[in-house]
């Protein structure tokens, strides 16, 4: 019989590993035999590439990006997200509305309403895994690009990013892991929060 399905989630700031993780864990899991769709928020749907295109463009105003993301995120629950968990499978995204609440709420946005604007239509993960780094270690993985970081990169940014996500571990689905181990210590704790 089909296990029931699973949405996992993976969050942290840039640079602790979020779409190394979300790989590994789907090649365990499909090795147990489990159907896995792995994703990641902005999709690459319409409105997830206008908000990858404005990376490049020109950076949109609060209101235009959050709302692009809750019309990608809408579009990636009921054609992806929805119908994958109900048919027993699992899926793992890289991103997903808690990071919304951290990097729209470093623009200024209200975390807390961003979360129920969200809510009101995309389902709490069963899985909160939370991959924490310190800011400093963070920007060194990262690197700087084109001689400076942009603005999702800079220091205040992030550490706002990371203080919200350290709040959210106290979430009854949420997990945190320190990142500053290996890549397959890390991948162990994944695999045992997960069960497999």
């Amino acid at each position: 019989m089909q296990d029931q399905g699973k949405l996992i989630v993976i969050e942290g700031i840039d640079g602790t590993g979020k779409s190394t993780q979300a790989t590994l864990l789907a090649e365990a899991l499909r090795a147990k035999g489990h159907e896995v769709i792995q994703s990641h928020e902005p999709t690459n749907g319409p409105w997830g590439k206008k908000l990858r295109e404005s990376a490049t463009t020109g950076r949109l105003t609060i209101t235009d990006e959050l709302d692009y993301f809750l019309k990608d995120r809408q579009q990636h629950v009921e054609e992806l997200i929805k119908p994958t968990v109900q048919r027993g499978g699992t899926v793992i995204l890289d991103r997903y509305y808690f990071s919304s609440m951290a990097y729209q709420g470093a623009r200024g946005l209200d975390p807390s309403e961003i979360r129920s604007k969200n809510e009101a239509f995309a389902p709490l993960p069963d899985i909160l895994i939370i991959l924490d780094l310190d800011v400093n270690t963070a920007l060194e993985r990262i690197g700087v690009r084109d001689g400076e970081a942009n603005e999702f990169e800079k220091r205040e940014a992030l550490q706002f990013c990371r203080d919200l996500f350290l709040k959210l571990a106290n979430e009854p689905f949420a997990h945190l892991i320190d990142t500053q181990q290996d890549i397959q210590t890390v991948h162990k704790c994944i695999k045992a929060i997960c069960r497999i």
